[in-house]
């Protein structure tokens, strides 16, 4: 489980969020990275009973601030994603364990422009299924909307009168669930991230229907 002190040090590192805090408690971090690393193993290892996970990675608490305003050189977080196996399962899980910000979810957050245009060709001549799983009441329940920034008017080539219209003017299409910092100290949190993702499951096996294979539905692998 997550244990307190790790959130305790997040918090204090995003007050003291330079070099000199940060080495002079690089002893801590590395304790509580090594927690956080045994975490996603173990979450690594329970989501691979309900889907199949090729692998997972926790990504480095170091930013890279040569183009961003923010020179802050860390971040506050431990945040990592779970990638499934093989070219005909697409999508990602992802976590992100943070003070006042931890979330579980997934999606598609950068897809290509191949990609981006056959999920809007799909959406456009049929979106009933999809209606459907994002409707669906569990899902509802657990992450509300359909997430991801959008264009303001259709797609070039797109009716804009198209009843699907909100979905094909979107970019990316992902979903969360957020976390109180209480309920992530809780002894039943990982059993909550891979029920979270299992309720994503639906949505990434239809996603991943529609991105291996044409607009007739003939698969492309």
């Amino acid at each position: 489980m997550i244990e307190k002190d790790l959130l305790k040090f997040l918090k204090t590192l995003k007050a003291n969020n330079d070099r000199d805090w940060f080495n002079a408690n690089k002893p801590v971090f590395k304790s509580h990275e090594a927690d956080a690393k045994a975490f996603f193993k173990e979450a690594h290892e329970k989501l691979a009973l309900i889907d199949q996970i090729e692998g997972h990675k926790l990504m480095r608490i170091y930013r890279d601030v040569r183009f961003s305003k923010d020179k802050t050189p860390y971040k506050p977080r431990f945040a990592g994603s779970f990638s499934r196996s093989t070219a005909a399962l697409r999508g990602s899980y992802y976590l992100n364990i943070e003070p006042g910000n931890s979330i579980v979810g997934g999606g598609f957050y950068g897809p290509n422009t191949d990609d981006l245009k056959r999920i809007r060709q799909e959406f456009e001549m049929d979106d009933t299924e999809i209606r459907a799983i994002l409707n669906d009441k569990k899902f509802k329940a657990t992450f509300g909307e359909l997430r991801g920034e959008g264009l303001k008017t259709a797609p070039r080539g797109f009716d804009p009168e198209n009843k699907a219209i909100d979905l094909i003017r979107k970019k990316q299409f992902y979903v969360i669930r957020e976390f109180t910092d209480k309920e992530v100290l809780q002894e039943d949190f990982i059993e909550k991230v891979v029920e979270t993702c299992q309720v994503i499951l639906p949505y990434f096996d239809y996603m991943s229907s529609v991105l291996t294979t044409n607009s007739n539905g003939e698969s492309i692998l």
